[in-house]
């Protein structure tokens, strides 16, 4: 049976391609662009937590608050325990509720990018695109609130002390890019660890196995990707938080 599959092998290993694919070109605004599979990944995803969103939505609405909940219903409801005690353990009783939402969206938003791999599908979070895209969202959110609580000393803090001033302005600037760069960074060398792997199979298959590539993809796909996701709310958490002491 091996030596049955081991000419399809063969000749799928030496396709093995972790750079983007553009699908087809079109022109917008005098430029050329690309639907990638980056895009198609992306909806696919968006699709996914649209129809688990709209699936909690109806259970919800046809529970019966005199009755035990369904299975469905306690996990929807550990979900929301689970986000609202992270939120309010990093941002404070007074604050972390308003973020559950957020946190929440972008945790499911980000690991199930991330793990889109165990699919098919390239992670979208292996496109800085993506991951720049999450980080300028909250450096948005960081500074909305700085000003929101601080007023004109979000700024004036930067100039504490004066000599420091391009350092405090260099580390600002500097958060979107680390943020996003660590989650691009870790991603993207599990998919092409992943690719590299899959284009010595042909080589490998007697050697290695399936149980092997299972482990594999259980570390780079779930373990590397649910932890970079918990990184990146984190410091979301913590960034923003740092701005709720008014003054």
């Amino acid at each position: 049976m091996l030596n049955d599959i081991a000419p399809m092998l063969l000749s799928t290993g030496q396709d093995v391609d972790v750079g983007i694919t553009g699908y087809f070109c079109y022109h917008l605004f005098g430029q050329e662009l690309y639907l990638t599979d980056t895009h198609v990944a992306l909806l696919i995803v968006v699709a996914a937590l649209i129809i688990f969103a709209l699936c909690a939505n109806r259970a919800i609405k046809k529970a019966d608050p005199y009755a035990p909940p369904g299975k469905f219903l306690n996990i929807i409801e550990m979900l929301v325990e689970a986000v609202d005690n992270l939120t309010r353990a990093n941002m404070g009783e007074a604050h972390g509720y308003k973020f559950s939402n957020y946190i929440g969206t972008l945790f499911a938003f980000v690991l199930l990018a991330n793990i889109s791999g165990l699919f098919g599908l390239r992670a979208p979070t292996a496109d800085y695109g993506t991951t720049l895209g999450f980080a300028l969202v909250t450096f948005v959110l960081i500074h909305y609130n700085g000003f929101k609580y601080q007023k004109i000393g979000h700024i004036t803090k930067l100039f504490d002390p004066v000599i420091l001033t391009p350092i405090n302005i260099i580390g600002e600037l500097a958060t979107p890019l680390s943020m996003s760069l660590r989650l691009f960074g870790n991603i993207m060398s599990g998919t092409v660890m992943l690719g590299l792997i899959y284009g010595l199979i042909p080589k490998l298959i007697l050697a290695i196995g399936s149980p092997v590539l299972g482990a594999l993809h259980g570390y780079f796909d779930i373990f590397s990707g649910a932890i970079q996701s918990y990184v990146f709310c984190m410091l979301t958490m913590v960034f923003i938080s740092q701005n709720f002491d008014e003054g």
